[in-house]
């Protein structure tokens, strides 16, 4: 057996959210944790935030559209999420097959037979080579050049699909909307790692050990969208090179991971967004929420409340006031005055960074 305080503990400390530790730069932490959930672009900077150091909203833009060291696309579980750029065309590679063909009834139900996907990536290239960036609005200007629908989810399926088969990418902000590039022309090229198949499963679940372990392979099927007899597979294929090692009934990447050092007697208190992937990270949720406050945190209807958490254990929600100019935080119950203190300094510090934002 093992002691969820511990296992909590490991897993912030994985995270950049316990024992001090904060990353320096937007570009060091998406590379920790792999992979920041996304559908909400300013929920994913806020995500980052929390586990960096004093990272504005122009460190985090630059490391999107100057340095190009992070990008943000459908990824695990087909959901919107921002990973290291060298990796995306491995990740697309492996996870791509699989949500597009869970898609497959959506795009059927929606009039997108396959001739009329394969016309509009096609357009979609030509359009983007010659004229991109393009936001969303005006790629849909180019639809009806097809004969593609142009209302409703149509549009949106179009170039999600363009972008699982790795046609296009996410580029610069313009004007707060999305811009959308060639991932080829957008993308550094990809990094050391470059395998397919089981290997490339292999690397997955072990960069998912290294930002949310200690885990259960059922947890990482979970987090990914892979099926679960491809994460045991996974496993074994870790055990079997040593790179994993039990910690009771998780696992633990060998010699990688370590408790976070205690700062002081207080814990590390942290605001995390709506939708964190600290929340998202595992198929159950008791080890970063107690059962009595979960519908709290998961109220219903898909929400997932932005959280306070101590040391990676939830103990309120938080959410904006008007503008970005205030920060209103909901506990669980009663706060000590030292956490309450922490927890008013990272109030400043997300109404300071939000502030920059505009």
């Amino acid at each position: 057996m093992h002691d969820p305080e511990r296992v909590r503990r490991l897993r912030a400390g994985a995270q950049a959210l316990a024992g001090g530790t904060r990353e320096t730069s937007a570009e060091a932490v998406v590379r920790r944790v792999f992979a920041i959930q996304a559908q909400d672009l300013t929920a994913a900077d806020l995500g980052i935030r929390a586990r960096g150091q004093d990272i504005t909203t122009r460190a985090i833009r630059t490391a999107y559209e100057e340095e190009r060291s992070i990008v943000r696309g459908w990824y695990m579980r087909g959901t919107l999420h921002t990973i290291p750029s060298e990796d995306a065309r491995w990740v697309l590679r492996l996870l791509s097959p699989r949500i597009l063909a869970a898609t497959g009834r959506r795009y059927r139900q929606l009039g997108l037979d396959d001739d009329l996907l394969r016309r509009v990536d096609r357009l979609l290239r030509r359009v983007l080579s010659t004229h991109g960036p393009l936001t969303r609005a005006e790629l849909i200007e180019h639809l009806t050049t097809v004969g593609a629908p142009v209302d409703g989810q149509a549009p949106f399926h179009l170039i999600r699909h363009a972008a699982l088969t790795g046609i296009l990418c996410h580029g610069p902000q313009r004007a707060g909307a999305a811009t959308y590039v060639l991932l080829d022309d957008w993308l550094p090229t990809a990094g050391h790692f470059s395998g397919e198949g089981d290997v490339a499963v292999a690397e997955l679940a072990r960069r998912y050990l290294a930002a949310y372990g200690p885990a259960r392979f059922e947890d990482f099927a979970a987090w990914s969208g892979l099926p679960v007899t491809w994460a045991r597979s996974a496993w074994k294929a870790l055990a079997r090179s040593g790179a994993i090692t039990e910690y009771g009934t998780l696992t633990l990447l060998t010699g990688r991971q370590k408790e976070p050092e205690e700062v002081g007697d207080t814990p590390d208190v942290r605001l995390l967004p709506a939708y964190d992937s600290y929340l998202l990270g595992y198929r159950t949720r008791e080890n970063s929420v107690l059962a009595a406050h979960q519908d709290r945190v998961w109220p219903g209807g898909g929400i997932i409340r932005p959280t306070v958490i101590a040391d990676g254990l939830a103990f309120a929600t938080w959410a904006r006031g008007s503008g970005a100019r205030s920060i209103t935080v909901d506990a669980f119950g009663p706060v000590p005055r030292q956490i309450q203190q922490r927890v008013d300094k990272e109030r400043e510090a997300v109404v300071r960074f939000l502030q920059s934002a505009t």
